[in-house]
């Protein structure tokens, strides 16, 4: 089995949901460590992180804690540094998606095993109508939503490549897929979950709530 290490992106700022929302309550216990305890089984080691001033004694479950920077892509930069080099697969996961199910896990890894597939990513089908728009707002285009999907994380990668892909890699980047694909890698994608929802705004938190209550009830 693939040595598999983890990496827990909680460094944001919350400028959608008001506050750090990595640090709000949820069943009692911040939504960081829901994320870091979801990569637990999967993993032989954990590194999270956290915004440069929350760096405290608090590892909140992980191996280590390492300062973010000032993007996502900086962020996950500085917890690869903090990766043993024995790593053959990293995965990525963001603080903000606390209820990612051991099956999630499993599925993306499984998939990055395959011959020839550098990166696993899950996607959910979107249920809206898709519009491409410009700057002014006046629709393009209209993508053939059957081709769409909206991913999520966890998402797992052969270890080489994704280091490869954030070395000098743009620091806008949303995601760890993008680099990779800009590498001319293969990511596949496995089916999601709705319940692996991001949390965005409060409104958010309260049906993580609702459905971390309904599972343990």
């Amino acid at each position: 089995m693939a040595r598999v290490w983890s990496i827990v992106v909680a460094g944001g700022a919350g400028t959608r949901f008001g506050d750090r929302k990595q640090f709000s309550s949820l069943g009692g216990r911040p939504v960081l460590e829901w994320a870091v305890e979801a990569c637990r089984p999967s993993s032989a080691g954990v590194v999270l992180v956290l915004p440069a001033d929350r760096c405290d004694a608090d590892r909140h479950g992980a191996d280590a804690v390492v300062a973010g920077g000032p993007t996502r892509a900086d962020s996950v930069r500085c917890g690869l540094a903090a990766v043993p080099e024995d790593a053959e697969v990293i995965v990525v996961h963001d603080a903000a998606r606390p209820l990612a199910s051991p099956r999630l896990f499993a599925a993306v890894l499984a998939a990055v095993g395959a011959d020839g597939v550098d990166g696993a990513v899950p996607g959910v089908a979107p249920s809206d109508t898709i519009k491409a728009v410009d700057g002014a707002g006046n629709v393009t285009s209209t993508p053939d939503r059957s081709t769409l999907v909206a991913v999520q994380t966890p998402q797992a990668f052969r270890a080489p490549v994704l280091r490869r892909a954030h070395a000098g890699a743009d620091p806008a980047a949303t995601d760890d897929a993008m680099l990779v694909e800009a590498l001319g890698g293969t990511v596949r994608v496995v089916p999601g979950e709705r319940a692996n929802l991001k949390i965005t705004g409060p409104d958010d938190l309260g049906t993580a709530e609702r459905l971390l209550a309904s599972w343990e009830g």
